[in-house]
């Protein structure tokens, strides 16, 4: 469904591409965090500790700039899965707002169980598109989000 507006062509089509884009985020957000909800985790929650998995430990105030969060939500999101066992905290004694994040053993376990799934699932819904589209998309994806530049 495109836009009802009834305006210049430019708005029209800028419009338009932004209810596609984020119809399509939407729609394949919700088939491939099927695998994350499974495992009774938050997409935040996946996404900390897919961040950690992959890149190791790390400052939270990281974490939420990666994950595009608050500083008070990505409290939140590890409060969560420091309560489940599933990540640690480690305050800097020379620096007390410099907490790091790791993954406890339990944390390791269950990423390494849901992630491979997360993948298959990301895999089979672009699949839709050929790898040169998926390159292109991407490339176009990766423009949009840096937005115009500033003068």
């Amino acid at each position: 469904m495109g836009t009802r507006h009834r305006g210049p062509a430019d708005q029209v089509r800028a419009l338009d591409l932004f209810i596609k884009l984020m119809r399509a985020a939407e729609s394949v957000a919700t088939r491939v965090h099927r695998a994350v909800a499974e495992a009774d985790l938050t997409v935040s929650q996946f996404g900390v500790l897919e961040a950690v998995f992959h890149l190791g430990p790390m400052c939270q105030k990281e974490l939420g700039t990666k994950l595009l969060k608050s500083g008070g939500n990505i409290t939140m999101v590890v409060d969560n899965l420091e309560r489940r066992g599933l990540v640690r905290r480690a305050r800097n004694p020379e620096n007390r707002k410099y907490v790091t994040v790791s993954l406890t053993d339990a944390g390791r376990t269950l990423i390494a169980q849901v992630f491979p799934r997360h993948v298959a699932e990301v895999v089979r819904e672009v699949s839709v598109l050929s790898a040169d589209e998926q390159t292109a998309l991407a490339a176009l994806l990766r423009t949009l989000g840096r937005g115009r530049p500033r003068p």
